[in-house]
């Protein structure tokens, strides 16, 4: 599964209200637009997009546990 950037930027202009910076709503979107539960499946997601693996390399996460815990910090 891809990330659709383009169904994100919509998706951020109809959820004004949602706090945080672009990695911390991009994380809404991927649970709640495509209904992502697991943090392993999030993580490999992520991983494998360009633009958002560069966002967990600035966030030092490498590993599901690890994203699993920013989550937590949300």
């Amino acid at each position: 599964m891809k990330i659709d950037w383009e169904e994100f930027k919509i998706f951020k202009q109809e959820m004004p209200h949602l706090k945080g910076d672009n990695f911390d709503k991009l994380l809404y979107f991927i649970r709640s637009f495509y209904n992502v539960k697991s943090t392993t499946f999030m993580y490999e997601m992520l991983h494998d997009d360009e633009i958002s693996h560069l966002m967990l390399q600035k966030r030092q996460i490498d590993s599901a546990y690890k994203l699993e815990e920013y989550m937590r910090k949300l």
